[in-house]
């Protein structure tokens, strides 16, 4: 059956004549929560910038190894902002492979995008992690509308070590709106032990064509509902120095295969290094 034969029926209330960021990095992941506007506009991206979809799927890893790591360290409480619409591998389901027996966990998901949220609510309820898990429908760049919502007060402890998670969606945050000050506005919102981690697309490390390629991507976004930016490693390994009490964990700002990797690193893997900058922190008590 092809993707759009699978597709959701869209909602009234969703603006279906323009391409959403949400949807077009589903169709990246080949994903079915998204419509023709998207997949037209994700066909368009993939001629510009051929690379995408492997580092959508880079992005993705980094996703799992980052919430696993944070498992490691003692956290048990996530919060994935930006969370995009369902696809393979959510946080909840690597979570639930990988928490300890007997431990209890607690995941929230918030996107201001309504099929985002509209079709993660139905995959926590078939899921049947709704006692667990949950949604919040808010702007992450709105964190006492995040924190305030009755599922992350239900369900989080600001007590108690939370993983903060954005990932791929800082660079859809800029003009006025201050990344700086947005992180820390979280970060003094936790409690120690408390993890930060996000991913962010660049090509400060690309040779001249690459960056050309991520430039008319970059481009592309102009059209949609979530304009584009791209950043280098300075200015990203900045954010972090700017934390007051947090550190950086090993191995510090680096490409998406480069942190902390659990599995050998193919040639097609090396192809992909110079597009995106992750990295996570820790706060300390």
């Amino acid at each position: 059956m092809a993707a759009q034969d699978r597709a959701p029926s869209a909602p009234s209330i969703v603006d279906v004549t323009r391409p959403s960021a949400a949807r077009i990095y589903d169709w990246y992941l080949d994903g079915v929560h998204n419509y023709a506007i998207d997949r037209e506009f994700g066909e368009r991206v993939v001629r510009l910038w051929p690379h995408v979809k492997g580092v959508a799927r880079q992005n993705r890893d980094f996703l799992r190894r980052l919430v696993v790591n944070a498992l490691d360290a003692g956290v048990r409480q996530f919060l994935d902002l930006g969370s995009g619409v369902p696809t393979v591998g959510n946080v909840h389901e690597i979570v639930r492979d990988h928490l300890p027996a007997g431990e209890r966990a607690a995941v929230v998901y918030v996107d201001y995008e309504h099929v985002a949220a509209a079709h993660a609510r139905v995959l926590l309820e078939e899921d049947g992690a709704t006692g667990w898990a949950g949604v919040v429908q808010a702007d992450l760049r709105d964190p006492m509308a995040v924190f305030g919502h009755e599922t992350s007060r239900a369900l989080l402890d600001r007590g108690q070590p939370i993983c903060v998670m954005l990932i791929a969606v800082l660079h859809f945050v800029g003009g006025a709106d201050n990344v700086p000050n947005l992180l820390a506005d979280y970060a003094r919102r936790l409690a120690p032990g408390s993890w930060l981690g996000l991913s962010h697309i660049a090509s400060d490390e690309a040779d001249p064509a690459d960056q050309a390629a991520v430039e008319a991507f970059r481009k592309a976004y102009d059209n949609t509902s979530n304009p584009l930016w791209v950043r280098d490693r300075a200015e990203i390994s900045g954010w972090f120095a700017g934390l007051d009490g947090w550190r950086l964990v090993d191995p510090g700002v680096a490409h998406l295969i480069d942190w902390r990797p659990d599995r050998p690193v193919t040639p097609a893997d090396r192809a992909l290094r110079p597009f995106a900058w992750c990295g996570a922190a820790e706060k300390l008590g």
